[in-house]
C-alpha cells in the first residue's frame, strides 16, 4: 500500500499565480527537482504547460503540476509564496530534504 501523500499548495501560492495570469495565459507553475546545485539537487520553478503524466494540484482557477519523477523528491513537500525584503519567490518547504543550501534552492537527501 502507498501512503505518500502528494505535495501541498498554499493559498497563497495560488493567489500569486492568478495575480500574475498564469492560467489566462494558459500556464500552470511546474516545480521540478533536477540533479544539481550546491547540495545534490536542486528545484527548478517555471511557468510551463501541463504535460502528460504531471500531477496537477488546484486552486482559485489556479495549476500547479510535478512531473512524475519529481513526485517523490516532493513527497508532503509545502509549495508556497514568499515577499521579503530581498524579493519575492515561490519557495519549497520539503520535509524529505536533510539539508540545503542558504538560498533555499538546492538540497540533499
Amino acid at each position: 500500500m502507498d501512503l505518500s501523500l502528494p505535495p501541498r499548495v498554499t493559498p497563497r501560492a495560488f493567489e500569486r499565480l492568478a495575480e500574475i495570469g498564469a492560467n489566462d495565459a494558459g500556464k500552470a507553475l511546474r516545480v521540478a527537482v533536477e540533479g544539481g546545485g550546491c547540495s545534490g539537487f536542486q528545484y527548478q520553478i517555471d511557468l510551463d504547460e501541463v504535460a502528460e503524466g504531471d500531477l496537477i494540484l488546484e486552486g482559485e482557477g489556479q495549476k500547479v503540476v510535478v512531473d512524475e519523477v519529481s513526485l517523490p523528491f516532493l513527497e508532503n513537500a509545502v509549495i508556497d509564496f514568499t515577499e521579503e525584503l530581498v524579493g519575492s519567490r515561490f519557495t519549497i518547504e520539503n520535509p524529505n530534504a536533510s539539508s540545503s543550501c542558504g538560498c533555499g534552492v538546492s538540497f540533499s537527501m
